[in-house]
């Protein structure tokens, strides 16, 4: 495609437009080295314009492109194929904040902003984006809504798809649309925003957006709880919420062996945290409450622990009594993932159930994947809130990590066929991909997959956009 690239480098200029090997590398494999693939070429416009002349002449020329934000996705959406045919356009130097609009309430980024760049330009009207991921430091917007992200902070503040209010997207053709709205009301006719939300670059490039913005909460209280079963975890929701309400930010579950991971790793690297209960319970809980300068959080959230303990719903509890001891906490929660490398490779799930059915999943899939695997080693964690597990599978110590790596279709179907059977979905907040699209589709609907396939040939007739993503090739 010597035509091609010499198109693509008068538009971006040559050093935009990468193809030796060792500079594709830091965009030809998701950051876990899970998928990896072999682009034609990596093409990084600067601005809109620049992304809608890359996509016209692919358009043209008849290649697909696979959009590339972060690359902290966890299901292989933004990595190539591994046949050298596709184009990856990278939307990291397209970082600037637009507009800040502290009296209405909104944010305009472009696509390339790193999601702690967002926050800190929140910050400084004294405003909240409300999305909190591990990555953060290195996820972007786009690639946040491509994917329609989750986080720590769900409970209150919903996911990605409720934080957006307008979008600029350039279509598989390269035409762009504007809809850079910051209108909370807007019944004109379909809703193309949302359309895009969560289509993980299969329908158009994402190029920016409006996004919504929230009262500062600078009052935090935080508690680590032990606790005697899932079933007390997802009892204690509604507890907290009363004495609570609004101000119920995060309640995360962490099972005893994701935690022992973490205290593991945590003392080969002298990173200083301590089990803050030394508990002998098997389920432990992460409680946030959140509010404006001089909210009462601190008092809702012993009524509650102490309502907690009284109903047998919580067994101990740590307050966090320092920000430093709130940071130790959260570093509980969040290096769980980090920690869990060291049991070699890993097959993640990220499923959902209704929250009344968060033991039963796990319940039965201890037997279950006990009795495939005998010695598996689950390491479990999540958001109770919401219903979303990361129920992460780890080999015994008997098998090699290349044994177990192939019995990941067997083992990943007894997860989703319990997950689909109780009423949940086998993606939560990573996404589809490449990883989970055939699955997918196979536990919806003939119905639903052929209104996803008229959508998407309604937009993109030609496959062009990022093809074998969210939707299995045909």
């Amino acid at each position: 495609m010597p035509d091609l690239l010499t198109d693509l480098r008068s538009v971006v200029g040559a050093d935009h437009v990468l193809t030796d090997p060792a500079d594709l590398a830091a965009y030809d494999t998701d950051w876990r080295g899970a998928y990896r693939g072999t682009p034609l070429a990596v093409v990084r416009p600067g601005s809109t314009a620049e992304v809608a002349a890359v996509v016209r002449l692919t358009h043209g020329a008849g290649v697909a492109v696979v959009p590339q934000g972060g690359n902290t996705g966890m299901s292989g959406g933004a990595v190539p194929s591994d046949d050298g045919s596709q184009v990856v356009v990278s939307l990291g130097r397209m970082r600037s904040v637009r507009e800040t609009d502290a009296v209405g309430g909104t944010i305009t980024v472009e696509a390339g902003c790193v999601l702690a760049d967002v926050h800190a330009a929140a910050a400084e009207v004294d405003r909240l984006f409300p999305l909190s991921l591990g990555s953060e430091g290195s996820c972007t917007i786009g690639g946040n809504i491509a994917t329609n992200a989750g986080g720590t902070a769900v409970l209150r503040y919903g996911m990605m798809r409720s934080q957006v209010l307008g979008l600029e997207v350039v279509l598989p053709d390269g035409r762009v649309w504007d809809g850079l709205r910051s209108l909370r009301k807007d019944n004109t006719g379909y809703d193309l925003t949302q359309l895009f939300i969560g289509a993980e670059g299969t329908l158009g490039i994402v190029t920016a957006a409006v996004l919504t913005l929230q009262p500062a909460t600078p009052a935090r209280a935080t508690a680590w709880v032990a606790l005697p079963s899932v079933t007390a975890a997802a009892s204690l929701l509604p507890l907290l919420r009363e004495y609570a309400a609004e101000r119920l930010t995060t309640w995360e579950l962490i099972a005893r062996p994701a935690l022992e991971l973490v205290l593991h790793s945590a003392k080969e690297t002298r990173a200083g945290l301590q089990d803050p209960l030394s508990s002998d319970a098997e389920w432990f809980g992460l409680i946030e409450l959140a509010g404006p300068a001089g909210a009462s959080v601190d008092d809702d959230l012993e009524r509650a622990l102490g309502a907690a303990v009284e109903a047998g719903l919580v067994l101990d509890a740590a307050v966090a009594g320092s920000p430093a001891q709130r940071a130790g906490l959260w570093s509980l929660r969040e290096r769980i993932s980090e920690a869990q490398e060291s049991l070699g490779p890993t097959i993640k799930h990220d499923v959902s159930v209704p929250i009344a059915s968060l033991d039963d999943l796990v319940t039965r899939l201890a037997a279950a994947l006990e009795g495939a695997v005998p010695g598996i080693r689950p390491v479990i964690y999540g958001h109770v809130g919401d219903g979303n597990l990361h129920y992460n599978l780890s080999r015994p110590e008997r098998l090699d990590g290349a044994a177990f790596m192939g019995r990941s279709d067997e083992l990943s179907r007894i997860v989703h066929d319990l997950t689909v059977e109780l009423g949940g979905s086998i993606s939560a907040e990573h996404g589809l991909g490449s990883g989970k699209a055939a699955a997918a589709a196979a536990y919806k609907s003939e119905v639903e997959v052929s209104l996803m396939r008229a959508v998407k040939q309604a937009l993109d007739p030609a496959g062009l956009m990022n093809p074998g993503k969210v939707l299995p090739l045909e």
